[in-house]
């Protein structure tokens, strides 16, 4: 049987060999989309976007609701001038001579400037070029207008999703942080190294959705019983395939995890751009497909976090090491196993396993852009936290490496990501059916 210190050596020696494997590639990554989409400005802003998300730092589930904000903006603004579609929550009210360039563009800047007040710096210049760009083809009156109309939309939605639940924020969540060791801590979730943090985002459990009529209303059942033999064979899975060291993962396996490792909705949206600049979408059919994205993965991400923090399920590290407690006679435990995700500093998320987010926000994230696309739609796809691009055939495809990502990096259980993407289309289903329709009914 290997010692402790034997496992501490060995832990040591393989990050050691990861480190000259892989550590040549983990570099500073500012990602930036923003020089993707001249000419668009629903794309352009979309990508400033990305890089005022990056550069604030925010988590990835909230950052699905800033997203939302800027994306719901731009529609109802771009829509209200000359509708095509229901608008989400600002009824058309411009004038018709107003510029959709110039609306799309002070809807988003006024977005990000209220989430992100220190970047107005930035983004006041970014700003005035947009509007530099489209005033050779459009009149200083159509642009005012639009400007004014898109600042309106923006203070609109502002003014509505501060009543959303997310702030203030609630107490610290410690789960069963103090009683650990007892029958009632097996198979709880309680802060996990390497950060050891409270628990993420709790307000995102009872938060007003943006569609869907409450946060529950897909919850998914119960996590698999400790004892039961499905349970038994995620955890094995996840012990052999998941571990820091010594696993079975190929090359590969280990920097795929990495690579899914950034801003889930941010990466999504880098996603739709590109296809939407390769299909030459109009402003207007821009508009629509991205305030659909990202109205639905904020959805997707508040039925997540009711159920993660209605089942409040231990996380792979917490049920490995204590693989003794859960009463199933094929778990062996391992007091010092350590996943892959590691290879980060804050190691495991914090925030209960069950279901997985990243598996949520995909699912319903491929959901959309596969009925707008169909689902054999080829692409590439950017890290904002490792350098390259990986190529994949379908959004489907995508979806399912996705959860190879979550069982490899060692913090999530199979059935946790498989039961997370249905979650995420039934969230993608209702939202595309209930909001932001077509006016001509198609």
């Amino acid at each position: 049987m290997t010692t402790i210190k034997e496992r501490t050596m060995k832990r040591t020696f393989g990050l050691l060999c990861v480190t000259l494997l892989l550590g040549a590639l983990l570099v500073t990554w500012p990602l930036s989309a923003a020089a993707a989409t001249p000419g668009d400005p629903v794309l352009e802003w979309n990508a400033i976007m990305n890089d005022t998300v990056l550069a604030g730092g925010t988590s990835p589930v909230a950052s699905s609701r800033v997203v939302a904000m800027v994306s719901a903006s731009v529609f109802d603004a771009v829509n209200g001038i000359k509708p095509r579609y229901k608008p989400l929550h600002v009824k058309p009210g411009a004038p018709g001579y107003a510029s959709q360039r110039a609306a799309a563009i002070q809807a988003a800047c006024a977005m990000l400037v209220k989430a992100y007040p220190a970047q107005i710096a930035s983004l006041t210049p970014k700003r005035d070029a947009s509007i530099a760009a489209i005033a050779s083809r459009e009149s200083a009156k159509s642009i005012k207008a639009g400007v004014a109309w898109g600042q309106a939309v923006a203070d609109s939605i502002w003014a509505w999703r501060l009543t959303d639940g997310f702030a203030p924020p609630p107490p610290p969540f410690v789960g069963v942080l103090g009683i650990e060791g007892t029958p009632t801590a097996v198979g709880v979730w309680r802060p996990t190294p390497l950060a050891s943090a409270f628990g993420a985002g709790p307000q995102f459990a009872t938060m007003t959705p943006w569609v869907l009529q409450r946060p529950s209303q897909f919850r998914l059942p119960p996590p698999l019983a400790l004892t039961s033999a499905e349970y038994a064979a995620d955890y094995n899975e996840i012990k052999v395939m998941g571990d820091f060291t010594g696993s079975g993962r190929s090359a590969d396996q280990s920097e795929l995890v990495l690579f899914w490792a950034g801003n889930t909705p941010l990466s999504w949206n880098r996603i739709a751009s590109q296809i939407a600049s390769d299909r030459s979408l109009s402003l207007s059919e821009n508009a629509h497909l991205f305030a659909l994205l990202d109205v639905t993965m904020a959805d997707a991400a508040i039925a997540c976090w009711d159920g993660k923090y209605r089942y409040v399920f231990w996380r792979p590290i917490t049920a490995i090491q204590a693989g003794d407690t859960d009463g199933n006679p094929s778990t062996d435990p391992d007091p010092t196993w350590t996943p892959w995700l590691d290879f980060f500093p804050s190691g495991t998320p914090a925030h209960p396993e069950y279901p997985s987010g990243h598996s949520t926000v995909s699912g319903s994230a491929a959901s959309i852009l596969a009925a707008a696309f169909g689902d054999a739609t080829p692409f590439t796809v950017t890290s904002d936290v490792r350098p390259g691009t990986r190529a994949f055939p379908s959004f489907s495809a995508a979806v399912a490496e996705i959860a190879d990502a979550r069982v490899f990096g060692g913090i999530h259980f199979r059935t946790s990501c498989v039961r997370a993407n249905l979650l995420g289309q039934a969230v993608a289903d209702y939202v595309s059916t209930h909001a932001m329709r077509a006016l001509d009914g198609n």
